[in-house]
C-alpha cells in the first residue's frame, strides 16, 4: 500500500514538473515547485534562489542542468547539513542521495551539464543569449527539457 502511495505521489511530481516546464520554463524552478507541491520541505525563497541556475546557470550552458540542480537542492532541503552544524564531517547522507541522482541523471541522459544535454538532444549547442540560439534551442529540443525535468521530480519524490 505504501509503496503504491509512493509511486503515485512520485508520478504526481512528474505530472506537475512537465506541465510547469511546458507553460513556463526555468528547469530548476519547475522542479523544485512540483517536489513542494507533492510532497512539502521546499520553501518559496528556495525556489526563488534557484532562478539563476536555468540552463547550466544564468543560460551559459556550461553548468549542471538546471533540473539536475534542483533535484540536488530539493534533496538538500531534507537531508543537508543545517546552518548552525557547518562543522566538518556532517552531511553525508545528502551527499549520499546526491550521488545516487547524479549517477541516475548521467546514465539516463548521457551528462550532466546543459550542454552534454543539448548535444544529447539536439545534436549541437546553443548560445542561449543570443534570441537566434535560445529559440533554435527551443526548436530543437522539443519535450526533451520538459521530460528531463519531469523525471528528476520524480526520482527527488521516490527518494524522499
Amino acid at each position: 500500500m505504501k509503496q503504491e502511495a509512493n509511486e503515485e505521489l512520485a508520478q504526481t511530481a512528474y505530472d506537475r514538473a512537465l506541465e510547469l516546464e511546458f507553460n513556463y520554463g526555468c528547469c530548476p524552478q519547475c522542479v523544485l515547485t512540483a517536489v513542494k507541491e507533492t510532497i512539502g520541505g521546499v520553501s518559496d525563497d528556495v525556489i526563488k534562489a534557484s532562478h539563476g541556475l536555468s540552463g547550466g546557470g544564468s543560460l551559459m550552458g556550461t553548468g549542471d542542468c538546471g533540473a539536475l540542480a534542483g533535484g540536488l537542492i530539493a534533496l538538500g532541503t531534507r537531508k543537508g547539513r543545517d546552518a548552525d552544524k557547518l562543522d566538518r564531517g556532517r552531511g553525508l547522507a545528502n551527499f549520499n542521495a546526491g550521488r545516487e541522482l547524479v549517477e541516475k541523471f548521467e546514465k539516463e541522459f548521457g551528462g550532466v551539464t546543459c550542454e552534454q544535454l543539448q548535444k544529447e538532444f539536439t545534436g549541437t549547442t546553443w548560445d542561449m543569449w543570443d534570441a537566434d540560439g535560445y529559440k533554435g534551442f527551443t526548436d530543437a529540443r522539443g519535450d526533451k527539457c520538459a521530460r528531463t525535468a519531469a523525471m528528476v521530480a520524480k526520482w527527488v519524490v521516490e527518494m524522499l
